[in-house]
């Protein structure tokens, strides 16, 4: 749940790929074919190899991330798309969100991606401009403006009743000809159609396949057009509430929220990963981890290669913790550098280092706080799960999170 505080293939893949064209084509037999078609049951299947990396908005503020922190932790050659969020949604339209740090914010040569100050007179800085920059450097790079996200979706209900006039107001306003060539795509985080986030739609199951629709249509195809969707796989759960199988025919890919299933905004607990890759004993709400996600998904009928595996590069945490493993009690949010029960990796990691693993990621105990979190360890799991379901590959939220030399976004490439 995205909140605003808040191509390489392997070898091994490769050559999995091309020993099961040849079993296919009949020309082993024998023991060999038999020994051969074993080891393929146990390659990964074909995976895709996107990695998408959302960069915040507001991340030049407090934070101090910026484009140039991209390049200079290692991350921009790690990456294939970046999705900017995030844009407003106001009126039933596309909307900028903080113009000043998008197009205005001057750049000493410093900060600059490429070493060169921005001038007062240039027609476009901010993050635009440094964007364009990176791209210069990482001519493959893609860059998608992301829309809505936790706390601008509101505006989402108003859109679904013009889905034609909110489509061709995104496509002005991306498409704009100050900062046309920094954009490839669009992301919509739309959190949620027909059910609740920080406020609740009721625009209906067929609202966000129209709007879907509506953004192909006038986009056309040769735009990226993705989205983030809930990963809430109860029975009658989030992702029940729209029709994301039929709008799949529109998307280039999803981005299931696979993380954020549980923390402290239940200040008591139970203490649980927020990031599960599958069920375990204890778990405090069935159906709520990523397997179970993708699995549900698939069932809908949204093809794999359109489903990217959601790592956070942040963790949850709970104080007054006594109980080392999941499912102990707690009195409330754990301290977060910008915001209580939540805080990024790179202050986690050696503020409160990983003490156990549960449902394939971290979890850590340390004084009288809880908190979990991924791992390079655990993010290599997460991927060999992704190649093994033939998956599209693997987004993340979000890039400031990681450590000054990209240790998570190496895990995942």
């Amino acid at each position: 749940m995205l909140r605003p505080h808040l191509p390489r293939r392997g070898l091994k893949a490769l050559f999995s790929a091309a020993c099961c064209a040849v079993l296919g084509a009949g020309l082993l037999a024998g023991a060999a074919t038999a020994s051969a078609q074993q080891q393929s049951d146990t390659e990964p299947k074909a995976a895709g190899s996107k990695v998408v990396g959302y960069f915040t908005e507001w991340g030049v503020y407090d934070r101090n991330y910026h484009v140039k922190n991209v390049e200079s932790s290692g991350s921009a050659d790690k990456l294939t798309h970046i999705n900017y969020a995030f844009g407003n949604v106001q009126g039933g339209k596309c909307a900028m969100g903080d113009s000043y740090a998008a197009t205005d914010k001057a750049y000493t040569a410093d900060q600059s991606v490429d070493g060169a100050a921005d001038t007062w007179d240039q027609p476009l800085r901010g993050n635009f401009n440094q964007l364009l920059k990176l791209k210069k450097l990482h001519p493959e790079l893609k860059i998608l403006w992301s829309f809505g996200g936790w706390t601008w979706s509101g505006g989402f209900g108003e859109a679904a009743k013009d889905p034609a006039a909110f489509a061709q107001s995104c496509y002005d306003l991306v498409e704009n000809s100050k900062w046309a060539d920094v954009f490839d795509g669009i992301d919509i985080d739309w959190e949620y159609p027909n059910a609740c986030g920080l406020t609740c739609d009721t625009s209906g199951r067929d609202a966000y396949k129209n709007l879907m629709s509506a953004l192909r249509s006038k986009f056309g195809g040769d735009y990226l057009i993705t989205s983030a969707i809930p990963a809430d796989a109860s029975e009658g759960g989030k992702l029940d509430a729209a029709d994301y199988a039929g709008a799949a025919q529109y998307v280039d890919w999803y981005n299931p929220m696979t993380y954020d299933y549980f923390g402290a905004w239940d200040a008591q607990g139970p203490t649980a990963p927020h990031s599960p890759l599958t069920t375990y004993d204890g778990i405090p709400k069935a159906g709520w981890n990523s397997a179970d996600t993708i699995a549900k998904l698939k069932a809908m009928g949204v093809p794999a290669s359109k489903l990217l595996l959601g790592i956070g590069f942040y963790g949850r945490g709970w104080t007054g913790v006594t109980q080392d493993a999941p499912g102990g009690t707690a009195t409330g949010p754990a301290a977060g550098k910008y915001e209580q029960g939540i805080d990024d990796y790179k202050e986690l990691k050696s503020k409160c280092p990983a003490t156990g693993t549960v449902g394939g990621t971290a979890y850590a105990h340390c004084g009288n706080d809880w908190w979990s979190y991924d791992t390079p360890q655990t993010i290599g799991g997460k991927m060999d799960y992704k190649n093994q379901q033939g998956l599209g590959g693997t987004f993340l939220w979000e890039l400031s999170g990681d450590t000054s030399n990209g240790e998570l976004i190496k895990a995942i490439n």
